[in-house]
């Protein structure tokens, strides 16, 4: 089987797009460094930003994520991954032009429940307010069969100033109040009946972990990320790291 080359479409943000390469190199079953796979890393922090563009007339990042795939295709990417859950509210009008595979967060997620975790029946969404408010997951979620259980409006602007405030995990803080408000947020919904727990913003991971909840933590970026290392035709680890 001829091996296939990944293309993260990725700077949304800058530590996340790490983080997902980081999960391909650590899921990657391989001895030596021949044996990992390709990867073509195109990461632009200037995108503008999704959730101003969705819900605050700003502008649009579509001219840039198609600039990005359109260079990660004339590098030589044979499918393409976007490690930022909010920029899925374009993925639809990207994935036509992108004239390779594109997966998607999303579906790939939706997809872990129905094989490894057949039996929760509620989850709880921590995200940007792009993510939460467009529905953009909820509806792929609920096609799957799951209710999904959000913040409040209070709670989610405390949410979104742990992820996008000062002292915020995009500028770099994934301790302190910024940690502590997503583990708060992530146990009051355990309390409301959430069976387990998603990072609806690829930032979440960074600051809440599996051993903080007593739920499982499904992470759309390590579940993607494995998804690639199989699609492209390596070797996986067995367990997800």
């Amino acid at each position: 089987m001829k091996k296939k080359r990944l293309g993260i479409l990725g700077g949304m943000g800058p530590e996340a797009t790490v983080c997902f390469y980081n999960h391909i190199i650590k899921n990657t079953d391989a001895g030596t460094d021949q044996e990992h796979m390709k990867v073509i890393i195109w990461s632009d922090p200037g995108v503008p930003p999704r959730t101003d563009a969705i819900f605050r007339g700003g502008e649009s990042p579509v001219p840039a994520l198609k600039e990005g795939v359109r260079r990660l295709r004339e590098a030589g990417a044979d499918f393409i991954a976007m490690p930022c859950v909010t920029a899925h509210y374009y993925y639809k009008e990207i994935a036509e032009e992108a004239g390779i595979p594109f997966l998607s967060l999303l579906e790939e997620t939706a997809g872990y429940f129905k094989k490894e975790l057949p039996q929760v029946r509620k989850v709880g969404l921590l995200g940007s307010s792009g993510t939460i408010n467009s529905g953009i997951f909820h509806y792929v979620l609920e096609r799957a069969g799951l209710e999904v259980l959000v913040p409040t409006e209070d709670e989610q602007e405390n949410v979104m100033e742990a992820i996008f405030g000062k002292e915020g995990i995009k500028a770099g803080f994934t301790e302190g109040p910024s940690r502590e408000a997503v583990v708060e947020m992530a146990e009051k919904l355990i309390g409301r009946g959430a069976e387990a727990v998603i990072a609806g913003c690829t930032e979440i991971p960074l600051v809440l972990r599996e051993e903080d909840i007593a739920v499982p933590f499904v992470d759309p970026m390590l579940v993607t990320a494995r998804i690639c290392i199989k699609y492209a035709g390596y070797r996986l680890k067995k367990q997800c790291r």
